[in-house]
């Protein structure tokens, strides 16, 4: 049995990162993660962890430490925000080339400009194409959980590749709540000891990385990462159990909030799932069918488990933190229209963008577009196919 213990998410990020004590460490402070590597410095301080924390001069040398340290066939880890994932750019692309099972906590901040500390998916977002895992948390009890568990699905000999989990920045990064720890030991026994197969330091089995990969080999290796990437979802799935198992809390691709019957379906990930939630009870004390569709694992994207979830559904309203300029909609909104294309019996979708640079989205917000919602299952027809949550006129 663990302890019950009050933190933000920050904290619970460093204190998921204490028990897992990785090997290395590379730390660079950015708002609003900075708390994450300021509480871990305190625990190598302390002596609580065995881990080699490495004080470097920015992001792009941090993601190039993890690099240098994962390969010697050391467990590594790094914290990061918006314009550091930037920094990091260049580097999160090698990561993932390599092969090497780095975890991240992303403390999701709008990418500037204008210069803006606040919350939206801007800069993980920007990075879905990047080759990592990516873990979205709805609070700060997902955020230890989601943790613990990436550093298992990172690991697994099939997959080996490195993953982020996200937390909006100060929504969730600042914010204190309630939170489940377990001890020390079962979390030790869960995530097991990292072993890297192809380790730099093996003398006896020589392995090149970062070798000059031009057109006769370049594109089979990122074959090689395709097939990986797409045997993370089961990982994740079994995983997800194993947990459960530990801790009593499961965990899935996706989370399917009061869908049975639901005729009315928002789509969503992060903080703003729990808003939902909260109107979604609401309306169903009041007879309206909503329901909720909480994306957790969004890279791998769970294509096929989605279209079972919604393509009964009345009409779907996708909610996106984050612009994808020039496109028909935003990242989550093209994702789920996509899968849903080929099939014959299909829902209409309808996208709204919100919460862009911190903006808050409310209760009300929500409301209204589950009445959109309604309108759109009664006429069979979209009014426009993106709109804007509490945008001024």
């Amino acid at each position: 049995m663990g302890k019950i213990l009050g933190l933000t998410g920050d904290e619970v990020a460093a204190e998921a990162m204490r028990q897992i004590n990785p090997d290395v460490l590379p730390a660079y402070p950015i708002t609003p993660q900075t708390e994450i590597v300021q509480k871990f410095s305190q625990f190598v301080a302390d002596g609580l962890v065995s881990t080699e924390m490495v004080r470097v001069e920015s992001e792009h040398s941090a993601m190039s430490a993890c690099i240098g340290a994962s390969a010697s066939g050391a467990r590594a880890m790094t914290a990061t925000s918006a314009n550091g994932l930037a920094l990091m750019w260049e580097i999160c692309y090698i990561a993932a080339s390599y092969r090497l099972p780095i975890v991240m906590p992303l403390v999701n901040r709008a990418l500037s400009g204008p210069i803006n500390i606040h919350c939206d998916h801007s800069d993980s977002m920007g990075a879905r194409d990047s080759g990592w895992i990516q873990l979205y948390s709805e609070n700060c009890q997902e955020v230890y959980d989601n943790l613990i568990q990436a550093i298992r699905i990172a690991e697994s000999e099939e997959v080996l590749l490195p993953a982020m989990v996200t937390l909006d920045g100060f929504i969730i990064s600042h914010a204190m709540e309630r939170v489940e720890i377990l001890e020390d030991e079962e979390v030790k026994r869960f995530i097991g000891e990292y072993r890297n197969p192809h380790s730099l330091l093996d003398i006896n089995n020589p392995v090149t990385y970062g070798p000059l990969d031009l057109y006769d080999y370049y594109f089979e290796h990122k074959r090689q990462q395709i097939e990986a990437m797409e045997k993370v979802g089961k990982v994740i799935e079994k995983v997800g159990k194993e947990f459960g198992e530990i801790s009593g809390r499961s965990y899935d691709l996706m989370e399917r909030y009061q869908l049975e019957g639901a005729d009315l379906v928002i789509v969503a990930a992060g903080s703003t799932a729990g808003t939902v939630k909260t109107v979604v009870n609401q309306l169903r004390e009041k007879g309206v069918k909503a329901g909720l569709l909480k994306i957790r694992a969004f890279r791998p994207f769970p294509t096929e488990e989605i279209v079972q979830v919604l393509k009964n559904a009345e009409a779907v309203a996708v909610l996106d933190r984050s612009v994808s300029f020039g496109a028909q909609g935003g990242p989550l909104f093209l994702e789920i229209r996509s899968a849903l294309f080929e099939e014959k019996k299909r829902p209409p979708v309808v996208n709204y963008i919100y919460g862009l640079g911190g903006r808050d989205i409310g209760i009300e917000e929500i409301e209204t577009v589950y009445k959109n919602l309604e309108r759109i299952a009664d006429s069979k027809k979209t009014e426009e196919l993106v709109g804007y949550l509490g945008l001024r006129e």
